[in-house]
């Protein structure tokens, strides 16, 4: 025999439809959306955030409006965006060099990536470029390898500055390939491009972007690209780990981050609005010519990626003796 339900509880079953509806109608604020970048207009996260951002507005039914807050590799912008209402008015693109790159090299930061944010999408990834001085005898990434093990110390890397990711790129390279490469920091990309065109440094991982059209130009070699795939902006040139270090990756990846409250049917919606942005043959082509290559994912994949990234690094940190105040 059944027994009857008791007066309470069919008080809350008869709210049940009453509660499902506001579920079902939870939507983005009413107003312009503020889409925060942590670097200045022009730089590889604006051009991305701005190239997305329409088809957002669109799928959403409101106007994004990107917002520059640039300072400390992006950190200022995380950190508003860490503390700014759930309510889905605020999220931000953000590299892997201000969440989980910062993170693991030890950098008191104001916010933490794990719990103050939610991963919505990933958006991209922009691969790096190894590249050496055309004197240097080493035609692919397995006689580089040799070559440094045959002479440990004697070659030098340059980076755009310790701890940015042309200097992890070395770093995972020197740890992966167990050799000995003196690392050079400059200020700047440009000065080390500068150098190894000059034949004073020997090896690079410059963006890919910024790196090829000097390679094509042979003012330099191209040894490999530093993503598990070929861009498709380069498709002749091999992966570093498909030419002689199996399992290498190391590229800037970006993807974009709600406050950590916010709720589960504005993660779900944005990430499928970016999803569909980002799979337009105009954002892709776009994309490309930007030298990043788009991806795509769930929530729970995105955050899946976000940990193993964060654990790859805070690893890589602790193997080199990496620490960046």
């Amino acid at each position: 025999m059944i027994k009857p339900l008791r007066r309470g509880v069919v008080a809350g079953l008869a709210a049940l439809p009453f509660a499902a509806a506001r579920a079902q109608t939870l939507d983005f604020p009413d107003r312009p959306l503020r889409f925060v970048v942590g670097f200045p207009p022009g730089g590889p996260n604006d051009l991305l955030a701005r190239l997305i951002a329409p088809g957002i507005g669109e799928r959403l039914g409101r106007a994004v409006v990107v917002e520059n807050r640039a300072g400390a590799n992006g950190e200022i912008a995380a950190a508003s965006v860490a503390k700014a209402p759930a309510d889905g008015s605020v999220f931000t693109l953000a590299s892997n060099g201000s969440t989980t790159v910062a993170a693991a090299l030890g950098r008191a930061l104001p916010y933490d990536v794990r719990s103050d944010f939610v991963a919505v999408a990933p958006v991209g990834i922009n691969p790096m470029l190894l590249v050496v001085r055309n004197g240097l005898p080493a035609n692919n990434v397995a006689e580089l390898l040799a070559l440094a093990r045959a002479q440990p110390g004697k070659l030098n890397g340059a980076s755009a500055g310790a701890g940015g990711a042309t200097h992890l790129a070395l770093e995972l390279f020197k740890a992966m390939g167990k050799v000995d490469i003196v690392h050079v920091p400059y200020k700047g990309g440009g000065p080390a491009m500068a150098d190894l065109m000059a034949g004073l440094v020997d090896l690079y991982f410059g963006g890919l972007s910024t790196a090829l059209p000097h390679a094509r130009a042979g003012k330099m070699r191209a040894l490999g690209q530093t993503a598990l795939a070929r861009s498709a902006a380069a498709p002749d040139i091999p992966t570093v780990a498909e030419s002689g270090l199996p399992g290498y990756e190391c590229a800037i990846s970006y993807g974009i981050f709600l406050p950590a409250a916010a709720p589960a049917g504005l993660v779900d919606r944005l990430n499928r609005a970016v999803d569909a942005t980002i799979r337009s043959p105009e954002v892709a082509r776009k994309f490309a010519e930007l030298g990043a290559d788009p991806q795509f994912g769930t929530p729970a994949e995105f955050k899946l990626y976000v940990a193993e990234d964060l654990a790859k690094w805070a690893r890589l940190a602790k193997e080199a003796g990496l620490k960046i105040e």
